[in-house]
């Protein structure tokens, strides 16, 4: 399962992808006589920070349950979790990348099981939550952030693109909290943390079902903290911006590029698009923010929308 982030998009008020690509080739020649510092020199200021765990153990003897995690976001939260103490299990479809991160995390003195399982199967989601439970020995923390996208204007998509989406990422969302929810009422509380997207909240052309699943995360959220709140479960959302993961690339029209070309490009391109910072989020940065809105520090936080997109959506 792809986890969320907002993917890029050109249109005519933006560099055209023809444009793009031109750039792309030209700084192609560039690098193959001078290798990848032409490149480097086209983002420089725009590169991400050096990611430093924290070294805190707010999760210590806390059981996290996460979708949508063999890569992106919630693989960098799997890892992130783990390393502050939580005992952490995880699902996606891809078995590989699944047991991946699980051997990551396990060597590195942490303790994760990956369960294979697709949030568009019930059955699937039911078991994996009920498996975590039985394992670990209670759930306190779920992170719901498996997404995907399929991008196109309105009347292109089929019933089943349509749904596929919707499923996915809201559906996919309800099925977990529901399976999730009777196990932090029966412990007296917990936190719940739903990835949306900058999308949520102003979006572009071509991105239909995407949007709406992740609008409709939001309202999801809003109305189970109200649901909840009683029982001592906070629930929250996640909104990111544009984050350099698998998800963004595949969705990208130029995603095929070699990965030194993509990266240059995606630099030139979050320079106009991302008016704040002018870069990607990394996905450690993501999911760290995601730790923070699940940790007990804010017990007052709940029902909210938290964004985090480099002041994406500060510009109008």
């Amino acid at each position: 399962m792809t986890e969320d982030a907002t993917t890029p998009h050109t249109s005519t008020a933006k560099p055209s992808r023809r444009k793009l690509l031109g750039a792309v080739a030209a700084t192609g020649i560039a690098a193959g006589a001078a290798g990848l510092a032409a490149g480097v020199a086209l983002g420089t200021d725009s590169n991400p920070p050096r990611f430093q765990p924290t070294g805190r153990r707010r999760f210590e003897n806390h059981v996290v349950v996460i979708t949508g995690a063999t890569s992106g976001i919630g693989a960098a939260a799997a890892k992130l979790f783990a390393a502050e103490g939580a005992r952490v299990a995880f699902c996606g479809r891809r078995v590989e990348r699944g047991h991946g991160v699980e051997r990551d995390i396990r060597a590195a003195g942490g303790e994760a099981t990956y369960f294979h399982a697709d949030v568009l199967v019930e059955d699937d989601v039911r078991k994996f939550v009920d498996a975590a439970v039985d394992k670990y020995g209670g759930l306190h923390v779920a992170f719901n952030n498996a997404g995907i996208t399929i991008q196109k204007k309105l009347h292109e998509y089929s019933i089943e693109e349509f749904d596929r989406v919707l499923h996915t990422n809201l559906r996919g969302c309800f099925l977990a909290m529901k399976y999730e929810l009777p196990h932090m009422i029966r412990a007296g509380g917990g936190t719940i943390v739903v990835t949306s997207s900058s999308n949520a909240l102003a979006t572009d052309a071509g991105r239909t079902a995407y949007t709406a699943s992740k609008r409709g995360l939001v309202g999801l959220v809003q109305s189970a903290a109200l649901d909840y709140a009683g029982d001592g479960i906070r629930v929250n959302a996640l909104v990111p911006g544009t984050t350099d993961t698998e998800l963004v690339r595949n969705a990208s029209p130029i995603g095929n590029l070699p990965d030194d070309a993509y990266q240059v490009a995606m630099k030139q391109w979050a320079k106009t698009n991302v008016p704040g910072l002018g870069r990607l989020a990394t996905p450690e940065e993501i999911a760290s923010f995601a730790l923070t809105l699940a940790s007990g520090e804010h017990p007052y936080l709940t029902g909210a929308q938290l964004v985090i997109d480099g002041g994406k959506t500060a510009h109008a």
